[in-house]
């Protein structure tokens, strides 16, 4: 999401009161008839506008752990008082080590809190490299649990892979976390929310984009195919192809918000956050299941 105005969706929840005493209007438009690719809609469960509003992940260690969601009511006093007033949207690694992105208003960096198998917390702080988004929308874990992808807002043609923050063993909570390498796009992105890794070279993302105008459909799902798994020490290229649209359904009319992504490769099951427009973000912003067809 932008920095600036911390994001619509933000102000959307922080306007809820005002929203509230709006009439519900009107369905939403129906999506264009395009060909929905291999992943089919199973299933939704409603999505808390507070606390489950920006990101999910599956998570692996310990057995048996709930799915984690991230949204406005999730991120702590300590450090929205500090000015990181974004959570997006965070992913876990198979060995139990889980990650949120945050980002604040202005400043020059973005941060990556980890949460480590034992409960411990820590901080890993990224100073922004020359022309670098200040937004912090998502991070994706390599599988081998040593590099981690994040993106930027607006229209890229890259994605950023850094250290994995508490499992490479080069990075510190006191040393700036670099950025190790990239992955350079053969087609441009716009928007994107969250991506999650399905196999060693192969990532699912939700895009937010509003245009329509980069793959002839609205909030797409992306799939991008790596030319190699990153190793942080050489760019490797990405193969972009939009699957499907997401789902855009709603008893109120208005703009939609595609936000976090997660895979769970025990299951095969795809989840996928769309935050419903105006006073129905409270109602029926839904959390959407997909499986493979």
């Amino acid at each position: 999401m932008p920095a600036s105005a911390c994001q619509r969706c933000h102000g959307v929840l922080t306007g809820l009161v005002t929203l509230a005493t709006a009439a519900v209007v009107s369905l939403a438009a129906p999506a264009p008839a395009l060909a929905a690719g291999t992943w089919t809609e199973t299933g939704s469960d409603r999505a808390d506008p507070l606390t489950e509003s920006q990101g999910l992940t599956s998570v692996e260690v310990p057995a048996n752990s709930p799915n984690r969601y991230t949204g406005i009511g999730t991120i702590p006093v300590g450090l929205s008082s500090r000015g990181w007033n974004h959570v997006g949207d965070p992913d876990a690694s198979y060995d139990g080590y889980y990650i949120e992105p945050y980002q604040r208003d202005s400043g020059n960096s973005k941060m990556f809190r980890v949460q480590a198998p034992g409960g411990a917390w820590s901080e890993y702080v990224h100073t922004l490299s020359a022309g670098e988004a200040l937004n912090n929308s998502w991070d994706a874990i390599s599988p081998d649990g040593q590099w981690m992808l994040s993106g930027e807002w607006g229209t890229m043609n890259r994605l950023l892979v850094f250290p994995t923050p508490g499992l490479n063993p080069g990075t510190s909570p006191s040393a700036n976390l670099p950025q190790a390498s990239t992955v350079n796009l053969d087609h441009a992105v716009r928007d994107v929310q969250g991506c999650d890794f399905s196999g060693p070279t192969t990532l699912l993302c939700s895009s937010d984009d509003p245009e329509g105008s980069l793959f002839g459909m609205t909030k797409p799902l992306l799939q991008i195919d790596l030319s190699a798994a990153p190793n942080g020490t050489s760019d490797v290229t990405g193969h972009v192809t939009a699957l499907r649209q997401l789902p855009l359904r709603s008893s109120c009319s208005g703009t939609f918000e595609a936000e976090g992504i997660d895979y769970d490769r025990r299951t095969g099951v795809l989840r996928v956050i769309v935050v419903s427009p105006g006073f129905c973000v409270l109602t029926d912003s839904k959390t959407y299941k997909f499986s493979r067809s």
